[in-house]
């Protein structure tokens, strides 16, 4: 986090003349991941997995290949991937992973994204945490259950739309719907003009040859009859609001969605009636 609060810092004291340096400021700021230092009780859960390093190219900041690191737990039959947000790590699934683990037939599988966690990488992006689903995939093959949080559950739809290899059950915990809005909030709580706003959007879609339109969850899920899906969120999350998610829901009846109160976008992820709905979701429907 002292990296960026130095990013904020520098962007509230440029002065006006300094567009350039404001634009490399802003990258940083949409780009750089904070990382947060483990709990002790996940420490211990590391310490009790099975470490593979694999590799993901980074074609956009660095132009080299990265190592993630990826951790499992157990070795039934069914496999379980994790899938986590933005500035944070594998084992911020501490929770729920030692809950799956109560179960002898699954084989859980997490892993720190890009410039996440115990990962190669100084910034990184949608695409960096997509491509190491598909890495996943490869090394240890598709799935049955597919689980995401916050920028995580985007990433698992784009990884889904790109492979078109899809598990039984997907289950996504206050999921990323808009992102460039998102972008716009962290820009707009720096002051940050719209001129300045605009240029950077321009440099981004050059970058990643997209329009920034299209990272929406709405247009990235395009594969509602492959699966099932459960979606949780918290009716008050100011991260991934909630008429966002609703919107979505929409658009797309056939999930099944979960509304809480009195928790938040990060303690979700701890909730005990998040944690037992979910496991009684994969019990009931995995086959």
């Amino acid at each position: 986090m002292k990296k960026l609060r130095k990013i904020v810092e520098d962007i509230k004291n440029l002065s006006g003349g300094e567009p350039d340096q404001l634009q490399a400021l802003l990258w940083q700021l949409i780009c750089y991941s904070p990382k947060m230092p483990l709990r002790l009780h996940q420490q211990k859960l590391l310490d009790e997995a099975e470490i593979t390093s694999l590799k993901v190219h980074d074609q956009y900041f660095s132009q080299s290949d990265l190592k993630i690191n990826c951790f499992k737990w157990g070795n039934g039959p069914v496999k379980i991937l994790l899938s986590h947000g933005w500035g944070s790590k594998g084992s911020d699934f501490s929770e729920i992973i030692s809950m799956l683990r109560a179960n002898k037939d699954f084989q859980i599988w997490s892993f720190d994204a890009p410039g996440n966690g115990s990962s190669e990488g100084e910034i990184s992006n949608l695409f960096l945490y997509a491509e190491s689903i598909k890495q996943l995939f490869i090394h240890a093959g598709i799935p049955q259950v597919m689980i995401g949080h916050s920028l995580g559950g985007m990433a698992n739809a784009l990884a889904l739309q790109q492979s078109k290899a899809y598990p039984q059950l997907l289950i996504s915990i206050a999921p990323m719907v808009n992102l460039k809005d998102n972008f716009i909030a962290s820009m707009e709580a720096v002051k940050t003009s719209g001129e300045a706003r605009e240029r950077f959007f321009a440099d981004f879609e050059k970058l990643f040859e997209q329009k920034t339109e299209h990272f929406v969850l709405n247009k990235i899920y395009d594969f509602s009859d492959q699966l099932k899906h459960l979606l949780i969120y918290d009716s008050n999350d100011l991260i991934s609001p909630s008429s966002y998610i609703e919107a979505f829901l929409k658009e797309n009846p056939e999930t099944i969605a979960s509304a809480y109160e009195e928790t938040s976008h990060s303690k979700i992820l701890t909730d005990p009636r998040v944690l037992n709905e979910m496991d009684r979701f994969i019990v009931k429907n995995i086959h």
